[in-house]
């Protein structure tokens, strides 16, 4: 095939974002078009060609991503497909390249992404860094652990209300959250806070609730309900869409209310905090599901490891395998001063393992014990995990 790889012009943006709903079997409404146009920067894109018609498409949004101690830029992959007529030709993977090396050119040291398919992204380099959590409870058996009683209240806002107090709360608890991102004025107003009718998937309509202790937003959550009645009993089904919280006291409370709401029966929710099974009597009737959630790649490895805080221990050299871009590869001290050395290795293992303990995740022992990491001195493991460790683990609750 005579293929040409480039981005599209203003006036080709459209056809291109249609080209990634053809990918998935869908088409978009008029206004998905225009909402993409408002965050997605059209240089972002990369679409493969075939006589004038775009066939397949990588993009990426332009994030900053909480970190262990600090933040970094990268680059979140969405719009990720190829027509079914040039599928197993090999346009995925050059996608794929030249999206990474175009991250690369642009100064940001990781790429992230939510995988339609896990299979295709390891062989990439991407790891998984932040597992999602989901959750499909029975309302009748929410309890909290050593409950002193319910404190503050919660008020239901409208759209623009919640416009002006989301932000702030979300913005606080997330840079204290590795795995987390930066939301700008128009993400919220493109992605969180809207509700076109084809995005409730046979639910009602989002609601907007802030919770208040002594007068002051101390938690958000925003959540749609699905009427159901079996038999003249309500048996309604609550989905949370995100719930946010700056304190464990007002996290239980905001659950609290959640799973307060009357003629419900069920509360779903995807990518959780880890928290809440701990809050609870009985974890066991939230009825927990997991999968491997945010995956990470790492870009540019001297960059990347510059930009986070380590914990308290020697410094490690870890043997890095990159097939894909050969600057990562090589050895690295990770410490308080991380770099490249010609020390002999603690620790081998590939790129896409090292992405599944950066954001501390996984330790290295469980990564070794599941064949992704081979010690090579003793002591290597431990003392790589003391330092990649977080005192919680790494959240993402932004899908793109």
């Amino acid at each position: 095939m005579d293929l040409e790889y480039r981005s599209p012009s203003a006036e080709e943006f459209e056809a291109v974002y249609r080209a990634v709903y053809i990918a998935f079997g869908d088409e978009p409404k008029d206004d998905d078009v225009e909402r993409a146009r408002r965050t997605m920067p059209v240089d972002r894109v990369l679409a493969a060609w075939d006589g004038g018609r775009p066939v397949g498409v990588a993009a990426s949004y332009p994030f900053e991503l909480t970190l262990p101690g600090g933040v970094a830029g990268a680059a979140g992959v969405t719009w990720v497909g190829v027509h079914p007529s040039h599928r197993r030709r090999g346009i995925l993977t050059e996608l794929m390249r030249r999206q990474l090396e175009d991250v690369h050119e642009r100064g940001e040291p990781i790429a992230i992404l939510w995988a339609s398919e896990a299979p295709i992204y390891a062989r990439f380099g991407y790891g998984i860094a932040s597992p999602e959590t989901f959750m499909d409870a029975e309302r009748a058996a929410f309890a909290l652990r050593d409950d002193p009683g319910p404190r503050g209240s919660v008020r239901l806002v409208s759209a623009d209300e919640a416009a002006k107090i989301l932000p702030p709360l979300y913005e606080g608890v997330r840079r204290n959250r590795p795995g987390s991102l930066a939301r700008s004025e128009a993400w919220w107003a493109d992605h969180l806070l809207p509700d076109p009718e084809h995005w409730r998937e046979g639910h009602g309509p989002k609601f907007y609730a802030v919770l208040e202790i002594e007068g002051a937003p101390v938690g958000y959550a925003l959540y749609r309900i699905k009427e159901k009645w079996e038999e003249h009993t309500p048996r309604g089904e609550l989905r949370v869409v995100e719930a946010f919280a700056a304190t464990p006291e007002a996290t239980a409370e905001l659950w609290r209310f959640l799973f307060g709401i009357d003629l419900v029966g069920r509360v779903k929710a995807g990518r959780i905090d880890w928290a809440l099974p701990l809050m609870v009597t009985d974890p066991r009737r939230l009825h927990l599901f997991f999968a491997e959630g945010l995956w990470l790649r790492l870009v540019d490895l001297d960059a990347a490891l510059r930009a986070r805080t380590y914990g308290l221990s020697e410094p490690v050299v870890l043997e890095v395998e990159d097939d894909l871009f050969p600057r990562n590869a090589g050895r690295w001290t990770v410490g308080p001063e991380p770099g490249r050395t010609d020390a002999d290795p603690d620790v081998a293992l590939h790129v896409g393992d090292l992405a599944s303990a950066y954001l501390g995740a996984f330790a290295f022992e469980r990564l070794a014990a599941a064949g992704r990491v081979r010690e090579l001195h003793p002591g290597g493991l431990a003392r790589a995990t003391a330092l990649f460790t977080t005192p919680i683990p790494p959240y993402c609750p932004e899908g793109f």
